[in-house]
């Protein structure tokens, strides 16, 4: 860790805790590696998390366009090979057509960028296939919607000090069909020849032979799906007798079907006819193919299976990883084939012992609402683990955890939005984190309390509750403050914006998650009489399950089954989660019930905020002229409209009460900030508003502003790169205080967060749009006697984040953790979504800047950097897995 050179000392160490993440929504997006740990794109950004404890550990920024696909090296099917590996490697391709090699080092867990690949595709890469032939050496193919696969041989450096070397193999030209599938594996008996299973939009296998110094030629083609080909693997070769000569080639499609191919070694071409000798009449010797020859060899294709269960498309079919027996050096490939389907089912195949027929042995799958299945299916390592990922961006994991026989269980995994995440909100004393997204849903986020998987040694955070499924892309949200049950209100494309109210199914739920605390109060639970809330078929409104219709439709259904229907019984059932919950949970049983609607917008509304007293709510949508750009005041519990505030000509981006809230600040793409007055009058609940102030504050949009917590001073941050400290002089005017040197990107969120009240100084958290984050800490400098004036500002950066630790794309919003009463406020947390589809939340530690000996907050220019704790995280979650391996 690189410390600050000032005088001051200042310091702020800023330690990763959280992040959550959807997958992007496409085939051969996620990989398994022999390390333990599985890969996937989210958005622009690679992300590795670790099933063992269902927490992401870090992401790779360095793709400017959505990650398609990744490759490890070595993957779980060579695990076998990577027991003395120090390193792992990683390839990710774009949509782009750009492909980046990272690299993994198991003891220190940093990672690296390694290289990008030259002369990569001229379009999105679609699958990569590879295989280690030594423990230094891969060969690899991609393919690509431009209708070319390329073959690559990389060496990987043998001491820690080497470099990787790329060297191109081949270009193959598929023409106007692309191919969508590939694999590659080394030939049984003839292992200096390779061959590559290609298969795309012509419904054919193409078999591609070559030495393993490039030169590909077509050998042949494989008929019989009658649509796409989605998804190729090859077997390692079977050993019979002490020989290998045998390989086979597993193939799914669109066509719902699955079929298994057999190559087998015939012997040498020069004496090929006196080869083909039928040991035996079986059923592939009736469907043998077609027959290629390899150098010397030549080798047999026939159908040895074809595989139906599935009811609809098969995206993917992988072989179990092999296993090597004790005492042994040889690998044995197990007969099991892992498929997954858009039918929301994995299955897994395995031959009857008695008569060898392929059957179904094992069927897990997801019962939720959700309109499509699942994209791909991946095996662990040492196979007793199968993952899925499916169109709802989440991932399913099952874990065989029988002992005589095979006893499949649902683990928890990592989730997270697939869309851009536009808006967070920490909740009123900062139980959980409610973040809103553009795949039109509403998550929550907590830390657990019983969880002791933690990397860090604290909570472990999940996903507890999905309050809102929508259908339209939800743009803001906004938690209502002051006493009460939870509730929040959000904003979505569409005119009018939703109240939500917290069931008692949730409040439960919340108090098993943070148990070990005493600062929940369960007497809330006592005046909730809404269980949970159910989605109406045909609208978008979620409708309350009050709790006596749920007893009594319980005791209808035990005590007759006449009530076994489907007019009653519910879809959504409410339930009380003790431990974190799966996806089936999430996506259909912890709804929150909308309880209001706001009319009165033209447009998709854009912002919300609420006061921190709790009583009134403002909101904003999309605006191309002054009328439609105003600003409309709610007053919570009664919700009537009480005020329409007209300042801004264009979209009103961002709005935040002061926080003694006697003042409303916003921002707006017409490049000014307006400042109103809000005032309550008399004992009733209406309220008066003036126009304080408006000024054209930057060149550029507005995108962001944020308010010091013990004054009127603001913050502004734009597209044209800079943030502007403002303070609000006798309720009636704006002055400039201090302008921060200018930024290399785009500013787009801001949030402030004070830390002492007498020395008037604080954090400013600042996000841009190339997705990094950076701590500044900023002194409010005033005048000591009656008339309280600002002299002042004084700001100084103190942390710039890792770019590992950041977004691979804009930041969208930041929030400060509400601290507690007595928290110790050199320890805070900051909240962060961003367009790279994650939510992530960082712990900020900061004992310097309370510290007595620094009165004036004066720190230097230079950059502070950050202790990242991604490797020590990644180093407990694979080296015990790397310990058995060795074992």
């Amino acid at each position: 860790m690189s410390r600050s050179g000032s005088d001051g000392g200042g310091e702020v160490e800023v330690k990763r805790v959280f992040i959550g993440a959807g997958c992007n929504r496409v085939v051969n997006n996620v990989s398994w590696g022999a390390c333990g740990l599985a890969a996937f794109g989210a958005q622009n950004a690679v992300v590795i998390f670790c099933p063992q404890t269902a927490q992401i550990l870090t992401t790779l920024p360095g793709h400017s366009a959505s990650v398609n696909c990744t490759q490890w090296f070595p993957s779980a099917k060579f695990a076998f090979k990577a027991k003395h590996l120090e390193r792992h490697y990683l390839l990710s391709g774009d949509a782009d057509g750009t492909i980046i090699l990272w690299e993994l080092a198991l003891l220190s867990g940093k990672w690296r960028h390694v290289l990008k690949v030259p002369e990569s595709h001229k379009k999105g890469v679609t699958c990569f296939t590879g295989i280690m032939v030594s423990e230094t050496v891969a060969i690899f193919a991609s393919t690509s919607s431009d209708g070319t696969v390329h073959v690559w041989e990389v060496t990987f450096p043998s001491t820690n000090e080497g470099d990787c070397r790329l060297l191109s193999l081949e270009s193959l030209s598929v023409g106007s069909k692309p191919m969508v599938a590939l694999s590659l594996a080394e030939l049984p008996g003839n292992t200096e020849h390779l061959v590559l299973a290609m298969g795309g939009l012509d419904n054919k296998i193409h078999l591609y032979c070559g030495k393993r110094t490039g030169k590909f030629i077509h050998a042949c083609e494989l008929k019989g799906h009658t649509d796409w080909i989605r998804s190729l693997d090859f077997s390692l070769p079977i050993w019979t007798n002490g020989e290998a000569k045998n390989i086979l080639l597993v193939s799914s499609s669109q066509d719902r079907g699955i079929r298994v191919w057999k190559m087998a070694l015939r012997g040498f071409s020069g004496n090929y006819l006196g080869a083909i000798r039928k040991e035996g009449i079986s059923l592939a010797s009736y469907i043998e193919g077609p027959v290629f020859v390899a150098g010397t060899s030549s080798y047999q294709v026939s159908l040895e299976s074809l595989l139906i269960g599935h009811e609809d498309w098969v995206y993917s079919v992988e072989w179990q990883p092999p296993t090597v027996a004790a005492g042994e050096g040889i690998a044995h490939q197990p007969q099991s084939i892992l498929s997954a389907s858009m039918d929301k089912t994995m299955m897994i195949w395995q031959p009857e012992k008695t008569s060898g027929i392929w059957m179904n042995v094992v069927t897990v799958g997801e019962l939720s609402h959700c309109a499509l299945g699942f994209y791909g299916g991946h095996w662990s390592a040492n196979g007793d683990s199968i993952l899925a990922h499916g169109y709802g961006g989440s991932f399913h994991l099952w874990k065989n955890v029988g002992v005589d026989f095979d006893n499949w269980q649902p683990q928890k995994v990592p989730s997270g939005h697939f869309a851009a995440v536009a808006d967070i909100a920490w909740a009123r004393s900062g139980e959980y984190l409610l973040s809103v997204s553009h795949d039109q849903t509403t998550r929550i986020f907590a830390p657990w309390q019983h969880e002791a998987t933690s990397l860090s040694g604290g909570d472990s955070w999940h996903e507890i509750a999905r309050p809102q499924v929508h259908g339209h892309d939800i743009n803001c949200a906004t938690i209502i403050q002051g006493k009460g049950n939870h509730r929040f209100v959000s904003g979505a494309d569409e005119k009018v914006a939703r109240v939500f109210e917290a069931p008692l199914s949730f409040l439960k739920t919340l108090n098993h998650a943070i148990s070990q605390k005493s600062g929940f109060c369960e007497d809330l639970q006592l005046g909730v009489q809404i269980l949970g809330a159910n989605m109406s078929a045909l609208g978008l409104s979620q409708k309350p399950i009050y709790v006596q219709e749920a007893e009594n439709e319980t005791a209808d259904r035990n005590g007759s089954d006449s009530y076994d229907t489907l007019e009653t019984i519910p879809d959504a059932v409410p339930v009380v989660l003790t431990e974190p919950p799966i996806e089936d949970q999430l996506g259909w049983h912890t709804l929150w019930p909308e309880s209001h609607k706001l009319y009165g917008h033209g447009n998709e509304l854009f912002s919300l905020c609420c006061d921190h007293r709790g009583n009134l709510v403002a909101s904003s949508c999309k605006a191309q002229s002054a009328t439609v750009a105003e600003i409309w005041l709610w007053q919570v519990g009664s919700w009537k409209a009480v005020g329409q505030l007209h300042s801004h000509s264009l979209t009103v981006t961002q709005m935040e009460f002061s926080y003694d809230d006697k003042l409303l600040l916003s921002v707006s793409r017409d490049r000014q900030f307006s400042v109103f007055n809000i005032e309550k009058t008399g004992t009733t609940d209406e309220i008066s508003y003036q126009l304080l102030a408006k000024q054209e504050a930057h060149k550029r949009i507005i995108w962001a502003c944020s308010w010091n917590p013990f004054g009127h001073e603001f913050a502004t941050g734009s597209r044209d790169k800079t943030v502007k400290i403002w303070a609000v002089e006798n309720q009636s005017s704006v002055k400039p205080l201090l302008t921060l040197p200018l930024f290399k990107s785009s500013v787009t969120a801001l949030s402030w967060v004070g830390l002492d009240s007498k020395k008037n100084n604080g954090l400013l958290a600042i996000g841009m749009e190339n997705g990094l984050i950076e701590l500044w800490s900023l002194s409010i400098n005033r005048t000591g006697d009656g008339n309280i004036a600002v002299l002042g500002a004084t700001a100084a950066p103190v942390a710039r984040l890792d770019p590992v630790m950041c977004h691979a794309s804009a930041v969208n919003r930041l929030a400060w953790r509400n601290p507690e009463k007595n928290e110790d406020f050199s320890s805070m947390q900051l909240a962060s979504c961003g367009a790279d589809n994650c939510v992530r939340v960082f712990d900020a530690t900061s004992h310097a800047i309370v510290d007595k000996n620094l009165a004036n907050c004066n720190f230097g220019p230079e950059e502070t950097s950050i202790r990242d704790t991604a490797a020590e995280e990644e180093k407990k979650c694979i080296l015990p897995r790397l310990a058995r391996w060795q074992s």
